[in-house]
């Protein structure tokens, strides 16, 4: 049998690059999406290769229709045809009350976790259709229903938004054999909090998370391969809360 060929968006660091490498080790072929650090994709790369993975790395920001294109066209090219999406590419813009979030940040935020996801989804059902089906996998987070007052409401609404697609698209691509499903994240120790302004962010909040800790990026990437996998072959519509209890 052919090996699944799947793209990971926002794969060269957090989640993404942990997700990454869970999936080679589960015998998947992987396309590393990335925006910007070219150091970090060659890294992840380097680490999927080591797990006996073919790997090709895609610089694209999938807030953009003709990056996403390339994305594909590239993978379908030099992979094969394309079986499942890591929908993985995300922003929060710094931590703060939405009264004084600059708009240029809210922009960017809808425009890559709520437009980027469409632009992905979208070309992921039009290939998947077309060659007999796959899976897709979108990351949200527990945010949509916290909803995150004073921290990032708007991100928060973004990743509600991400919940809904994932349930209507599951509805609309499932006579084409195309399954989606959603993880939904709690506090993960990654450095997406130094980039929101925060570096001690997790070990702050573990007070707040019934199990005491924050995640680690391997656990949610767990969660993606599972959905991913045969073993998930009836699950579809599904968003999977790996968050602490919370």
């Amino acid at each position: 049998m052919s090996r699944p060929v799947t793209i990971v968006t926002g794969g060269s660091r957090g989640i993404g690059a942990a997700t990454c490498v869970r999936l080679a080790t589960d015998g998947h072929d992987l396309a590393l999406g990335y925006v910007s650090n070219d150091a970090a994709a060659q890294e992840a790369a380097q680490a999927v290769r080591a797990a006996g993975a073919r790997c090709v790395t895609v610089r694209a920001d999938t807030s953009q229709e003709a990056d996403v294109e390339r994305l594909f066209d590239t993978v379908a090219a030099e992979l094969g045809p394309v079986t499942g999406l890591v929908n993985n590419a995300g922003v929060t813009g710094p931590l703060g009350r939405l009264a004084e979030t600059r708009t240029e940040d809210l922009r960017r935020v809808v425009d890559v976790n709520v437009l980027g996801y469409l632009l992905c989804c979208r070309r992921a059902a039009r290939d998947m259709a077309a060659n007999g089906g796959g899976a897709i996998v979108n990351i949200s987070s527990a945010a949509a229903t916290l909803g995150s007052p004073g921290d990032y409401v708007h991100y928060a609404a973004s990743k509600a938004a991400t919940d809904a697609l994932t349930v209507g698209l599951s509805k609309e691509l499932g006579p084409d054999r195309i399954r989606v499903n959603a993880v939904a994240p709690g506090i993960i120790d990654t450095d997406m909090h130094t980039t929101m302004g925060d570096p001690d962010r997790p070990a702050r909040m573990a007070s707040a998370i019934p199990l005491g800790r924050p995640g680690e990026a391997s656990e949610i990437a767990a969660a993606v391969a599972w959905l991913l996998s045969p073993d998930a072959s009836y699950t579809s519509g599904a968003i999977l809360r790996v968050a602490g209890g919370r």
